[in-house]
This record gives structure tokens, C-alpha cells and sequence, in this order.
């Protein structure tokens, strides 16, 4: 079983896994469809391993929605919503996920930025309801002021292409999602 509880930002699910357990150990269903109202099929599985104080994001995506389950060690999310007729647009999420006290899903829509600081060492698996073509691969900048996410660290290890990700300004201004 799991429940699935709905987050401050529009279409954005936490889902918290409970394990079967017996004498020979536990099994978990980490996903079923019918968890995600209105969500899309998955069509692609994906491994993430990130050393601590790794920091991967803010990126998001016009088409596709992600599905992620951190398998082990901690990790610390960082959402904003970008889409133009939400809700919640503007508003910034933040969570702490230890895999070592409870399984959790997060399931992420398009047009919500995400990222995630590894804590620790992580494991992340995600899944995805579009094939990756690199055409949909989009960021902004991890640390601006605007979006106002509070990382656990202000010198995260980062990838060229997460340094150079433009302010949330320019991306409004340019392309807006």
C-alpha cells in the first residue's frame, strides 16, 4: 500500500511507500500508475548516483513529468512552479527525503523546476513518460534569489551546465514555460 498526499505546489505528489515485511525481509511496490491522478504513462527507467554535496538542478521540462524514488542515503528536493495557468505558480517547495527511514515517490509534473542536493551519497531512481531526446532539457539558476530556495549548502558541487543555467528573469523573459 501507499498513501499519496498532494504538496503546496499544484500536481505535485508525495507518496509514501509502505513496505510488505516478513521473516525473509520486505518487498515494496514503488509505483503504480493509478497513484498519480491525471498522470501519463512511464516510459523510461533512470539510475541517479550523486556523492554528497552534489547538487543536480534546477532543470524542467515542457513535455515530460518525472517520477523519483531515492533508494538510498539522503537527499534534500528543491521545487518551483513555473507553468503559466497553475495555481500555485511561483510557489517553491522544499523537502527532505531519508531513504533510510521510509521509502517516499515524488512525482513531478512538467513545468515544475526541480533539483536535489545529495546529503549523502544517493541512489535516485526516476522515471519518466517521455523518451529522453536532450530536446526537452531546460534550467535555471540553483540559486536565484527569486525562486528562494534554501539549500543545506551555498558551494555545492555542480555540473558546467547547472553553473551556466540563466536566472528565473531571463527564462520568464525568453521562454517562458
Amino acid at each position: 500500500m501507499a498513501s499519496v498526499d498532494a504538496t503546496d505546489i499544484a500536481g505535485v505528489f508525495l507518496i509514501t511507500i509502505e513496505p510488505f515485511v516478513d521473516h525473509r525481509g520486505d518487498f515494496s511496490e514503488l509505483y503504480r500508475r493509478e497513484w498519480i491522478p491525471e498522470g501519463r504513462e512511464m516510459v523510461q527507467a533512470n539510475l541517479s548516483v550523486s556523492r554528497a554535496g552534489v547538487l543536480r538542478g534546477l532543470h524542467y521540462h515542457r513535455e515530460q513529468a518525472d517520477y523519483w524514488v531515492l533508494l538510498s542515503g539522503v537527499e534534500f528536493v528543491g521545487l518551483y512552479d513555473l507553468r503559466r495557468d497553475a495555481p500555485t505558480r511561483g510557489r517553491k517547495l522544499q523537502i527532505r527525503i531519508d531513504a533510510g527511514s521510509e521509502l517516499r515517490g515524488l512525482y513531478i509534473p512538467p513545468g515544475v523546476a526541480h533539483g536535489f542536493f545529495a546529503e549523502t551519497e544517493i541512489r535516485l531512481l526516476y522515471l519518466v513518460d517521455r523518451y529522453f531526446t536532450g530536446r526537452d532539457e531546460h534550467g535555471i539558476a540553483w540559486d536565484d534569489p527569486e525562486i528562494g530556495i534554501e539549500w543545506p549548502s551555498d558551494d555545492p558541487v555542480l555540473s558546467e551546465r547547472d553553473r551556466a543555467n540563466p536566472s528565473l528573469a531571463d527564462v520568464l523573459r525568453k521562454d517562458p514555460p
